[in-house]
């Protein structure tokens, strides 16, 4: 499962410039971007997106309050570091040993999880935007990265796109909607909606 590739076939380049167009590649056009930016063994691209972003995230949600993790900038330091090198690592691989078991159900002739990992660390790519303090902005991100997962895992694991739907619908719950909070998002832009499903 951390298996790096050093010059993948396929895969996606290295650096902050490789990270930052990957960025808009899959924010833009995700059906191309998952079909030639996901190569077989090279997950070390993807598994970094993923923490980036999630690093983003958090970081925005420490700067307008959004999450308390004391007033030192010290403390705040040590809550990114925890966060970036355990607990967005840990989470991602998680969803995506979460994710493979699903997919084994269901989907008989898919990639591997070194694939299906890099799926996931690139569809959260729109929650970059997840820690402002603007309900509909989160609900939008959230909402946008699951349709992502479920675009990436139809086009990396070669199956159709409502059962790609599906079989992410778990994982984007766990990622999209209680990860970065995406149920509460929904819930504060559609109060309604949050008196009939229970999040």
């Amino acid at each position: 499962m951390t298996q790096w590739v050093e010059n993948p076939a396929g895969g996606r380049d290295r650096g902050l410039q490789a990270i930052v167009r990957a960025w808009a590649e899959v924010m833009v056009r995700p059906k191309r971007f998952f079909n030639v930016g996901v190569a077989p063994g090279d997950q070390a691209p993807g598994l970094v997106f993923g923490v980036l972003v999630t690093l983003i995230e958090v970081s925005s949600r420490i700067a307008f309050g959004g999450v308390s993790v004391g007033d030192s900038l010290l403390s705040k330091l040590f809550a990114l570091i925890v966060v970036g090198l355990f607990i967005a690592p840990a989470a991602l691989h998680l969803t995506a040993a979460l994710q493979t078991v699903i997919l084994m159900a269901f989907v008989p002739a898919r990639g591997g999880i070194s694939e299906t990992v890099q799926v996931i660390g690139y569809a959260v790519a729109p929650c970059l935007l997840a820690g402002l303090p603007f309900p509909k902005v989160r609900a939008a991100c959230t909402l946008y990265g699951a349709i992502l997962l479920a675009v990436g895992t139809s086009e990396v694991h070669s199956t159709s796109l409502v059962r790609a739907a599906i079989v992410t619908a778990i994982p984007s719950a766990l990622v999209f909607g209680y990860g970065f909070r995406g149920f509460d998002a929904f819930a504060t832009v559609f109060p309604s909606l949050a008196a009939v499903v229970p999040w």
